[in-house]
This record gives structure tokens, C-alpha cells and sequence, in this order.
């Protein structure tokens, strides 16, 4: 596979801002998760800025069943675009990032997309036992799918 980053999208029957909410909030993102990696959130305070780092519980049986990320914020404009680069706890990021991106097409309906991107992992070791993509186009497709049915409870 030549590719290194996979993206999803769907208009999504919210406003950006009940949306973006939603995905700052670690709390939610075992709910949003289309993986079934995302197990909870680790006592996260809810994505503020660029800088911040939050924990989550996962499990894959890649890594060994349980275990946790650090979750470090490297892109934030409310309502707009919040962005994180992932690393197994106590890790610096190897070069994965989780992107959400939020664009109005109206007061209650929002274009959602959400990439997956790994083109800056350049350790051979790292992309040998990942395997990348670790998750796939069906997975981000139905994290927003979730996040459609939880805005829409909201």
C-alpha cells in the first residue's frame, strides 16, 4: 500500500459546534470510536488548545491486549479543526495523527471528516509491527457514524 492517510466524510444533522462539543471531550470517544480500540477515557480534561495531552484506554491484541496512549493536541480552532498525534503512554509520538475537520452547511447541518494519517512514521521498527493502516476506511466511517447518533441524542 502506497497510501498514508485515509479519510472519511458525511454531512452530519448538527451544528459544528454541538459536533466539535462532542469530539473535545475524551469522555466521548469511546462512544465515537468505529474501532473498538478506544476502551475510555483516562480522567481527560476537555481539548482546550494545541499542547494539551489526554490519556485514553485501549486494547489491541497487536499491543499486547490493554493498554495506554498520550494523546498530544497538535491542531485546535474551535469549531473547525482539532487534530492530535498518538504515542503509547510515557511516548513521544511516532508520527500518527487523528484529524476532525468541521465545515457549516447551515445552522444545523455540518460536514464532518475525519483523517487517519501516518506519513510521517518513519521508523521501520514502528511501521513493521503496526502495520499500517491500523484502522480502517470502514472504521472512520462508522466513528462518524457514531458521532452522528450521539450529536442527534444531544
Amino acid at each position: 500500500m502506497t497510501e498514508t492517510k485515509i479519510t472519511a466524510s458525511r454531512t452530519i444533522d448538527a451544528s459544528a459546534d454541538t459536533i466539535f462539543r462532542a469530539l473535545s471531550n475524551p469522555e466521548h470517544h469511546a462512544e465515537l470510536d468505529g474501532s473498538g480500540m478506544v476502551q475510555s477515557d483516562d480522567k481527560s480534561d476537555r481539548i482546550t488548545a494545541v499542547g494539551q495531552v489526554f490519556t485514553m484506554n485501549m486494547t489491541w491484541d497487536k499491543m499486547g491486549g490493554d493498554y495506554k496512549t498520550d494523546n498530544h493536541v497538535v491542531g485546535f480552532d474551535e469549531n473547525k479543526l482539532l487534530a492530535w498525534k498518538t504515542a503509547p503512554q510515557g511516548e513521544q509520538p511516532q508520527g500518527w495523527e487523528w484529524v476532525w475537520e468541521l465545515e457549516p452547511q447551515g445552522p444545523d447541518a455540518t460536514e464532518v471528516s475525519v483523517t487517519y494519517d501516518w506519513s510521517a512514521v518513519t521508523d521501520k521498527e514502528t511501521l513493521k509491527k503496526v502495520s499500517f493502516p491500523a484502522v480502517d476506511q470502514e472504521a472512520l466511517e462508522a466513528s462518524l457514524g457514531n458521532l452522528a447518533s450521539a450529536v442527534s441524542q444531544a
